[in-house]
Formats: C-alpha cells, structure tokens, sequence
C-alpha cells in the first residue's frame, strides 16, 4: 500500500503558530489564543488566522493527519486537517471541545461555513486520525482511533483538480496554554468506494 510521510519541515505554515517544536517523529504545536478558522455564518465574523501547517496536495491520493487527543480540555480547543483551497473555499475537520466533550467536527466553508459535530467522548486520550479522499466531486472526510475503527463523518463538496493544500491545524480560540502533540502526516493510496474502509 502507497504510503508517503510528509516530515514536519516539508509543510509551510500559513499562520505561524505561537510556538512549534520536533520531539522525535512528533511535532508540538502551541496555537495562540483568539485564532480560528471560520466564515461569516451565525456569528458574522471572519477568521482565517488559525495555525495550519500545509503542503499540495494531489486529489488522486488521500491525505491523513494523526494527533494525540491528550491535552484538550476547553471550549473550542481544535485539532485536524486542514484542506485548503483559498480564502474562500477550506475545510477543516477534526476533534474539536464542544459542551464538556470532544466532538468529530467538520466546518465546511464555501463564501460561508458550516459546521457539523459527533460527541465522541470515549476517544479521550487516544491518537486520532482524521483522513481525507477526494471522490469525484467530493471529499469524503473520515476518523478512527487506534481502539475505535473508521467512520465516515462527512461527504462534502471539494470540485478542485488543482492547487489545492492540506495538512495538520490547530486552533485555541477562547484559552491560552493549549499544547498538540501531531504524530503523523501522509499521503496514501485515496479511497476506491463510500462504503469501504481504506487500511488501517
């Protein structure tokens, strides 16, 4: 099975985060406080000024970014994958603190966002992964734990064959001090069916 590992140095950061440091294979991200990723909906405030730390992205393979579900303890406290074809057209997807507990989030934004949430409490404290394949004119967005298998968490609208970015973001928009620990970034083999699960 293709496997391409995409090392930390490799991606750009198109927000710096407030600090970021290797320890190993794994990458700690310290996200400012007041930074997020969102478009006018509900709240009739933009933000595009969350860490995200990015690469190209070829929609014929699938990207995946792992995490450490660890350290997440406020509101809004976020975690994921970030796919980015500019200001007005991105997605993010992940884990993300939502009335007390983690939730699978997933905001796309199209001119305006929206967002949708699982409460996955039992996933508190486990390595997350949240993987992304491009399927015709979608992408299909899916999360698993190493305990819990995958699950399809969104199908979304995604038509761009080119210059388009993905990788890990990160985002604390009500608290200092939130630390993530991302433990793995790849580009594999994209998903052949809606209802078959890619390899773990």
């Amino acid at each position: 099975m293709f496997k391409n590992m995409i090392n930390w140095e490799t991606g750009k950061w198109i927000n710096q985060p407030l600090s970021v440091r290797q320890e190993g294979n794994h990458l700690k991200v310290v996200p400012e406080k007041g930074r997020d990723f969102w478009k006018k909906t509900l709240y009739g405030f933009e933000f595009e000024d969350g860490a995200a730390l990015l690469a190209d992205w070829q929609t014929d393979n699938a990207v995946e970014v792992s995490f450490l579900l660890t350290s997440f303890t406020e509101l809004y406290d976020q975690a994921g994958i970030l796919l980015y074809q500019g200001p007005e057209q991105w997605i993010k997807a992940g884990i993300e603190i939502n009335d007390g507990v983690p939730q699978l989030s997933a905001v796309v934004t199209d001119g305006y966002s929206d967002w949708s949430l699982t409460a996955v409490p039992e996933w508190k404290g486990e390595e997350v992964t949240i993987r992304a394949s491009i399927m015709k004119d979608a992408v299909i967005i899916r999360a698993r734990t190493e305990n819990h298998g995958w699950r399809t968490i969104r199908v979304a609208r995604f038509p761009y064959n080119s210059g388009n970015q993905a990788g890990p973001f990160t985002c604390s928009p009500t608290r200092d001090g939130l630390e993530v620990t991302f433990t793995r970034w790849v580009f594999t083999e994209a998903d052949q069916d809606l209802h078959v699960n890619p390899l773990m």
